[in-house]
């Protein structure tokens, strides 16, 4: 619910605690103030006879914008739901978690929304400014500092003293104002004992001004061999361009973590912003979304946008859903089938009823897990932070040590190398490439994944899914349709077919599994009625059992008939005839005899035998695990070209296969969709649940694919495989870059040319690296699926 804030006066408001009105307040039927309705130009309205009476404009406009959902009291009918608010967490370190903006207590990098949205970056906002200041700075000290290697000797013309005197100037607010978010985040980062790449520039950016500062107003406590002609040599400029690179680096890296938050602004925007609500009396306009509660009736016109989740109670309709499952062939949906916010109508007009709004919705759900995504870290990301702990305080060392030496050792003016050398280490040496290799790839990724059908849960199952070698797959929903049909209803002698039908379906009348509703569909075509069933029990795995009319009856497979006792002999051979056929068949037994059985098919979807394919040419072995009969299973394998059959599971059974493939060194990936999947999911390397399966399926899962089909796995393990090769080639990057930087600003090459890297460009180098690593990770989002 939005919340109005309002600069009440006491004379007119106060809050209505039950207490009786008097005969001239009303109450605010927006946020419930008690209204003074004879104050001089209070907000008024009249509606469908009755008038009322608002606090500010703000509720007016507010009741104007949906006037029945206030009036009508259908707002007290709101669910409470308690608001935790945007929190904002730290990229490098998701365990940091805050309820307002900031920097990272442990790396000092700005903390950024957990879930991304319109409003604008603060701290982008803040640093540009900054970073401005800065950048102007820089001309003028510039020239007043090496103008004479351009041919423009202001030093000459102004003098020496002056000269300085006008540095100190222009360096003082950029580094007093400008830089003071680093000196803070350099501070935290000691005072947390967690040093960072902010404890690196603000040693440098400080050690630099401050020895400026010294030597430009106590020359004398130096060395003689220290000062030349002119006196100390001074290092404003480098402090004022350091700044002004690192102020650069930050910009550019926040606007491209801004970018990696795209795909998830982008399916929050798939939601309109209004629906149109139908009235009880046939009216009908458009409310905010936010207003539309569940069981509440709406309009979705051809080309509009379905605003929430629901159930079509009128109209029919082709279903564009390619924005969320990545399947880009319309679904034809009418009156009983379910519709997802998001997704868009094409062409009929569709009445719907709502039954999940706001966090409940398929979509905030699809959000909320692409976000949480970016929270987990993946088991490579733990080289980088065991390389972090250690490599601060070993650059410190470093740039001791290059102090140490040029000071003691280097070439005259020695302590100004010194200090170039300490400076350039400290500068160039900042770990944020290292820091942000793995976590800007796995969010990318994240968001690329979703638009593609493809939620993954955490950068764990991201990581795991690229070294996957054997894939798991049930059978019934994963590679086929899921939507069975009866084929054939078989009798033993004395009894014919309708009696064994009508015994099925009084046994399945309870049940929502997909052969349950084919027996029942069967049923219903030939017009059989079935009593009630009592005693009902369902074995998992076997089948169910019951009582009809006082006799005891059963309907499953084979195990289920051996268990109670019943002979099947009698109709063998016909069933293995259907078995080899591909139908699943389910055995009726009735007061301990065998009655008959029901076969039903269940179509292989379109897109199986091409994603089981392309999945063998990835290189990984392919198990069908099904709780139905081998003969069947078996069928099915050899069409689509499986590479070993699992037939007559029980869930524990497909665990134990599981765990034995693991402990065989395998690398497994499951995928299936019904509750009885769930404990194998979970057993798995990385689960993959197909998202038109159970709930708990869904929830024991690393990966959901909304699309339901093997298609999704192979756009999974493309997103696994590129991620994981797009983390390796951060590391790569910044490992490379550190290792070679540090020496080279250490003045490891100065035997050879004669210089000395500058702080300058050890800070431009430093702003780059970061940049060209998430430069890296943006190249994800255009991973073709």
């Amino acid at each position: 619910m939005t919340s109005h804030n309002h600069p009440h006066s006491d004379a007119h408001c106060g809050h209505d605690h039950g207490v009786e009105m008097s005969k001239n307040s009303a109450t605010d039927p927006v946020c419930g103030m008690s209204v003074n309705t004879e104050r001089e130009g209070v907000h008024a309205r009249d509606y469908r006879g009755e008038r009322f009476y608002f606090c500010s404009e703000s509720c007016q406009t507010s009741f104007d914008a949906d006037p029945w959902y206030y009036a009508s009291g259908r707002k007290d009918k709101a669910p409470e739901t308690a608001s935790a608010g945007a929190h904002w967490t730290c990229p490098m370190h998701p365990e940091i978690i805050r309820e307002e903006p900031g920097s990272c207590p442990i790396c000092g990098m700005a903390l950024e929304p957990m879930v991304p949205g319109e409003e604008e970056n603060e701290e982008l906002a803040d640093f540009t400014r900054r970073l401005w200041v800065s950048a102007i700075a820089v001309p003028p000290i510039m020239l007043l500092s090496m103008g004479g290697m351009v041919g423009l000797p202001v030093r000459d013309w102004i003098g020496h003293q002056t000269a300085i005197w006008l540095e100190f100037l222009i360096a003082t607010p950029v580094v007093l104002w400008a830089a003071l978010p680093f000196f803070k985040r350099g501070w935290d980062s000691v005072r947390n004992r967690s040093p960072n790449m902010w404890t690196l520039i603000s040693l440098g950016v400080g050690a630099a001004y401050i020895y400026s500062v010294i030597g430009s107003f106590l020359p004398e406590i130096f060395p003689e061999a220290y000062r030349s002609l002119h006196g100390v040599g001074v290092y404003f400029e480098s402090a004022v361009v350091i700044i002004a690179l690192v102020f650069v680096g930050q910009v550019l890296e926040l606007r491209a973590r801004e970018r990696t938050g795209d795909a998830i602004r982008s399916l929050m925007d798939l939601s309109p912003k209004t629906a149109r609500r139908i009235l009880p009396d046939g009216e009908e306009y458009d409310a905010p979304l936010e207003n539309i509660l569940a069981g509440d009736v709406l309009r979705v016109r051809p080309g509009e946008s379905v605003p929430v989740d629901g159930e079509v109670i009128e109209g029919s309709s082709s279903i564009d859903e390619s924005m969320i499952t990545g399947e880009p062939v319309p679904v034809e949906k009418s009156k009983g089938d379910k519709v997802t916010g998001g997704t868009i109508n094409r062409n009929g007009t569709l009445s719907v009823r709502t039954t999940a709004v706001g966090s409940e919705t398929v979509l905030s759900q699809i959000v909320t897990m692409v976000a949480g995504a970016r929270m987990s870290k993946a088991p490579i990301q733990g080289i980088a932070d065991r390389v972090a702990e250690i490599f601060v305080p070993a650059v410190l060392g470093v740039a001791l040590l290059a102090f140490a030496l040029w000071a003691f050792l280097g070439p005259e003016p020695a302590y100004v190398h010194a200090m170039v050398a300490a400076v350039s280490v400290l500068i160039i040496a900042c770990p944020c490439a290292l820091g942000l290799a793995t976590p800007i790839s796995v969010t990318t990724s994240a968001g690329r994944g979703a638009q593609a059908g493809v939620l993954i849960r955490n950068a764990e199952a991201l990581e795991r899914m690229a070294s996957v070698d054997t894939l798991i797959v049930d059978k019934t929903g994963t590679l086929t349709e899921g939507r069975p049909r009866l084929t054939e209803v078989l009798a033993a002698d004395g009894l014919d077919r309708d009696r064994v039908l009508s015994a099925a379906a009084a046994l399945e009348m309870g049940s929502e599994h997909p052969l349950a509703e084919a027996i029942l569909d069967g049923a219903r075509e030939k017009g059989i009625q079935s009593d009630k069933v009592s005693d009902f029990e369902a074995i998992t795995g076997k089948g169910v059992t019951g009582k009809l009319a006082g006799v005891e009856i059963s309907l499953g497979n084979s195990a289920l008939m051996r268990d109670l006792g019943v002979d099947i002999s009698a109709l063998a051979d016909q069933v293995d005839d259907l078995r080899e056929s591909g139908n699943t068949v389910m055995l009726l037994g009735m007061g301990g005899k065998l009655a008959g059985c029901v076969a039903v098919t269940d179509p292989v979807k379109a897109t199986t035998e091409i994603a089981i394919r392309t999945l063998h040419e990835q290189g990984l072995k392919i198990i069908m695990a099904t709780g139905d009969n081998r003969k069947t299973a078996k069928a099915v394998a050899e069409k689509l070209g499986i590479d070993q059959v699992e037939a007559d599971c029980l869930p524990e059974d497909k665990k134990a296969l599981i765990e034995k493939l693991r402990a065989d060194g395998k690398r497994v990936a499951m995928a299936g969709d019904g509750v009885n999947d769930a404990p194998a999911l979970a057993a798995a390397d990385v689960g993959i649940a197909m998202g038109t399966g159970a709930d708990v399926a869904v929830e024991s899962a690393g990966m959901t694919l909304l699309g339901g089909d093997l298609e999704g796995i192979v756009r999974a393990r493309k997103v696994a495989k590129a991620t994981v090769r797009n983390i390796r080639q951060n590391l790569f990057f910044a490992f490379v870059y550190n290792a070679a930087g540090i020496p080279i600003a250490a003045g490891l090459l100065y035997p050879i040319t004669g210089l000395l890297l500058s702080p300058m460009i050890a800070a431009g180098a430093m702003s780059l690296s970061s940049v060209s690593v998430i430069a890296n990770a943006l190249r994800l989002r255009g991973v073709k699926l």
